[in-house]
């Protein structure tokens, strides 16, 4: 087995199905545990990767060993596993918080680690995973772990410093983006419009703009200013936006995010 996963909800599942789809692995080099039963007999049903009840097995058959649960089972979890794994196993962990010296800590010994920091849209192939690695982590190594993230989206290395900025910024963002299409489906609704052809409208809006900025390299501020022609009606849209103080929530919302994830 190369590829573990300790935890099997559904963000393993999201990691684990485009890791398959993209052939980074196939399912029968994937094992993965979980407490919840009918999580592993749907991932097995699902995914076909083999399943176990029990940690110790996925760490001892695996090179690379994903610990995708809770960051309040983590210190458990390791207490649990830290027995069977030696220093050639990579430890990846997906927890916000939950620093490297703070798993090294916790295995009491050497031992390689990556954290990361995925997000959900790893679950349409569109992901991003912050990623930063211990000392005992070469170079190949690392770029063998980015590999496997790669399966669901891209994998951008940052200093461990901006882990928790990573958090705010990627890992908890799609949901104030859902509520942000969310938002423009309902104004778009009140206005008239039917409620699956607003959120088909908004939805493809916040797509194509943010693929306008991945694609074009220009700055988001002169894709806006592109938008909004004098004295149209998308300036008196930005008006409003920036009257109700719509950047401070976002900028004050993602700083409280961050401070938490310190926190953890």
């Amino acid at each position: 087995m190369k590829l573990g996963f300790i935890g099997c909800g559904n963000m393993a599942s999201a990691m684990i199905g485009g890791i398959i789809r993209n052939e980074i692995f196939s399912a029968d080099e994937i094992i993965a545990s979980d407490a919840f039963a009918p999580s592993l007999e749907s991932a097995k049903n699902k995914l076909g990767i083999h399943t176990t009840g029990s940690n110790k097995e996925v760490a001892r058959k695996s090179e690379v060993i994903v610990l995708s649960v809770k960051p309040q089972y983590y210190e458990t979890v390791i207490k649990e596993i830290a027995d069977v794994v030696d220093e050639k196993r990579i430890i990846v962990t997906i927890a916000p918080g939950k620093t490297l010296e703070w798993i090294g800590n916790m295995f009491g010994k050497a031992v390689k680690v990556v954290r990361t920091m995925p997000n959900t849209p790893a679950l349409v192939g569109e992901g991003i995973t912050g990623v930063c690695q211990n000392v005992l982590v070469n170079d190949a190594e690392l770029e063998y772990v980015c590999g496997i993230l790669r399966g669901f989206g891209k994998a951008e290395v940052v200093p461990e410093s901006l882990m928790d900025v990573v958090t705010s910024v990627s890992g908890s963002s799609p949901a104030y983006v859902f509520m942000f299409i969310e938002a423009m489906a309902d104004a778009a609704v009140a206005d008239g419009m039917p409620r699956d052809k607003a959120y088909k409208f908004a939805a493809q809006a916040v797509y194509g703009s943010a693929k306008m900025v991945m694609e074009t390299g220009m700055h988001p501020g002169a894709l806006k200013d592109m938008v909004c022609s004098p004295g149209g009606t998308t300036i008196e849209a930005v008006r409003v936006l920036e009257k109700e103080g719509f950047r401070s929530s976002v900028i004050e919302a993602m700083k409280a995010c961050t401070n938490k994830a310190r926190g953890l």
